[in-house]
């Protein structure tokens, strides 16, 4: 028997607000998380993209000391303080007789571009083209904890005493929903009872911008970026980048009744599947999505007119949005039309590696709540995308059943279904 898996704690850090109730309420109510860039002068770099979705305001002295601080990258800072909340809201008290049965799993794209970049800069100096003798001695000793990408879980497992298993995904924008999904299966297979999983990113720097750029894959609607994330939309020119986290607290069920827990949604199936076709761009046949949303539903044991809401991976570029729309109608044939579709990131942008933990978050609550999130700045659907994309406002609907889609570069997709809590199960 799988045992059975739900949701019990919820933290989130997003260009929408600081915490999980100020994101969710500016999510359902149709704002925009997208400014003018103000983490650097992207004006000075002259970079043809200029806006993105900054977690602005946030602390990190809120949840860490000042030496703790010099001492993380602020994707780490946002992944440790979206587990504060997440244990909080549980209530999950960690003692040492149960912390060898909890762990974490953390999915970052890029890491620690923020101090990687810093380092790099304190090499070369004044030097150009290359790097100054002795430069190395100006570094700080603590840049390769703060540049590797598996320090956020590594800060999350010491933070909170969690010695159970200890992990980081790396799947570019899908590393958010495969590590809530390995954490999901390890719960289910009996490994551990409760995990701290998700994904956070912080990659609004000149690297992390100016090479997405250099792809020309980003929207370059500087002086309108509130409707500059259009995802199917027939004008879109591109995504919009975010940063953040978003964490969830996964707990078998058994454990989260005994204590009195309070379930958001139930995590029911996980898929996970590979394109093997090319480093960015998806197949047309969409195969590998397809196949990918199939095994999440055959996990779950649903059929596909049992899910009522799809939380799309809908980036607003004009490859993704065209395809996972077929994607979508192949898998679910002529439910596609009764289907809800929308893609939240034309309100936070594009969170990367993040992206998958906080759209999981969306998609727990959508059910929970029984409000379905809408897709802003669609006026003009493409031709291609056809569906019930929720446009312009936020829909009151009691659906049962859910899925989140996260797809990355290297063809890489994951895929959870969520269901609404009932004790006695479907």
């Amino acid at each position: 028997m799988k045992r059975r898996v739900v949701i019990t704690g919820l933290g989130a850090v997003t260009p929408l607000g600081l915490d999980v109730k100020e994101t969710w309420a500016a999510v359902c109510a149709g704002k925009s998380g997208i400014g003018p860039i103000t983490r650097f002068d992207a004006d000075a770099l002259e970079l043809p993209t200029r806006i993105a979705a900054e977690a602005r305001g946030f602390d990190p002295l809120a949840y860490l000391d000042r030496k703790e601080v010099r001492k993380t990258d602020r994707f780490t800072q946002f992944a440790l303080a979206g587990a504060a909340q997440a244990v909080l809201d549980a209530g999950l008290k960690i003692t040492p007789a149960v912390a060898p049965r909890i762990g974490t799993i953390i999915g970052t794209g890029m890491g620690g571009v923020e101090t990687f970049e810093q380092a790099v800069r304190t090499l070369a100096g004044k030097t150009l083209g290359g790097y100054e003798p002795r430069a190395w001695k100006k570094m700080s000793p603590f840049t390769v904890p703060m540049v590797i990408p598996n320090m956020a879980a590594g800060q999350i497992s010491i933070r909170f005493g969690l010695k159970g298993p200890n992990a980081c995904v790396a799947t570019a924008c899908a590393s958010g929903t495969h590590a809530i999904g390995d954490a999901f299966k390890l719960i289910q297979r009996g490994v551990c009872d409760a995990m701290v999983a998700g994904g956070s990113e912080a990659a609004v720097t000149p690297l992390g911008i100016g090479a997405f750029c250099a792809m020309r894959a980003m929207s370059t609607r500087n002086d309108t970026p509130e409707t500059a994330s259009r995802p199917f939309d027939r004008t879109r020119d591109g995504f919009v980048m975010g940063e953040g986290a978003g964490i969830v607290l996964l707990e078998e069920l058994g454990t989260a009744i005994e204590r009195g827990a309070r379930i958001h949604a139930e995590v029911v199936g996980y898929g996970l599947t590979g394109d093997a076709y090319h480093i960015t761009s998806p197949p047309q046949d969409s195969n590998g999505t397809n196949r990918c949303m199939r095994m999440a539903l055959e996990d779950a044991g649903l059929i596909p007119a049992k899910v009522g809401y799809v939380n799309a991976h809908g980036t607003a570029t004009a490859y993704n949005d065209a395809l996972e729309s077929r994607s979508i109608k192949e898998v679910f044939g002529e439910h596609a039309y009764r289907l809800a579709v929308s893609s939240t990131k034309s309100m936070t942008g594009h969170l990367l590696g993040g992206a998958g933990g906080i759209e999981t978050i969306f998609t727990a609550l959508a059910l929970r709540d029984g409000i379905l999130p809408p897709t802003m700045n669609l006026i003009d659907p493409d031709d291609d995308c056809d569906l019930d994309y929720v446009p312009g406002a936020a829909r009151p609907s009691p659906i049962r059943a859910a899925i989140t889609n996260s797809f990355g570069f290297g063809g890489t997709n994951a895929c959870l279904v969520l269901r609404r809590f009932e004790e006695d199960g479907p």
